[in-house]
């Protein structure tokens, strides 16, 4: 017969390779005021899809971190990061449909958080790579479908919350003509853009 126990204070805490696909977990429903249970793979595989960005998108650390975020209109998608505190909060992005017109572009919500980091570019006709390094007021991230990116579809970003208005970025794009940054400061610094 399994244990039974009462509440969390007697219950063994999980390691981190504790969990099983098939253990079950308590959850409380709030709209209906009752307690239910799911297989650890139902919550798992929910909570980990992922997130279509849509034409905007302003992600928030409970509802994003972690997650894939889908770079997915051909009009270009916007993604807006919440304010950088120290977290470790990662979001990656994946370009799952080119822009057509406009750009897919990822940037700070405010105007002192900035990015550090770098993104490399490969060539579509060359393969040949290079990369490009954040600059000091870096904040956005642009893929213009020709020169910084959006020519090919699993172009992939990751940004992590690494400290009080830092965020850490990496990533691999692929670019058609002449190679240039992705990075640039468009949120206001000010109220002067780009300063």
């Amino acid at each position: 017969m399994s244990t039974i126990y009462t509440f969390h204070t007697e219950c063994p805490a999980v390691t981190a390779d504790g969990l099983a696909a098939a253990d079950l977990l308590l959850l409380y429903d709030a709209s209906a005021g009752t307690t239910k249970r799911a297989l650890v793979s139902d919550v798992v595989s929910y909570g980990n899809a992922p997130v279509a960005v849509g034409a905007t998108l302003t992600l928030t650390k409970a509802t994003h971190s972690g997650k894939t975020m889908l770079l997915d209109t051909a009009a270009g998608s916007i993604a807006t990061h919440p304010a950088a505190t120290g977290t470790g909060a990662k979001f990656k992005f994946v370009v799952s449909v080119l822009a057509t017109s406009n750009s897919h572009i990822i940037k700070v919500a405010n105007a002192t958080d900035v990015m550090i980091g770098m993104i490399t570019s490969v060539d579509d006709t060359s393969d040949n790579a290079v990369g490009f390094i954040a600059g000091a007021t870096a904040d956005t991230i642009t893929l213009n479908r020709s020169t910084t990116g959006s020519v090919s579809k699993g172009e992939w970003i990751e940004i992590e919350d690494v400290a009080s208005g830092i965020f850490h970025v990496r990533g691999t794009v692929s670019n058609s003509g002449t190679p240039a940054t992705q990075f640039s400061a468009t949120v206001s610094y000010g109220g002067i853009d780009g300063v």
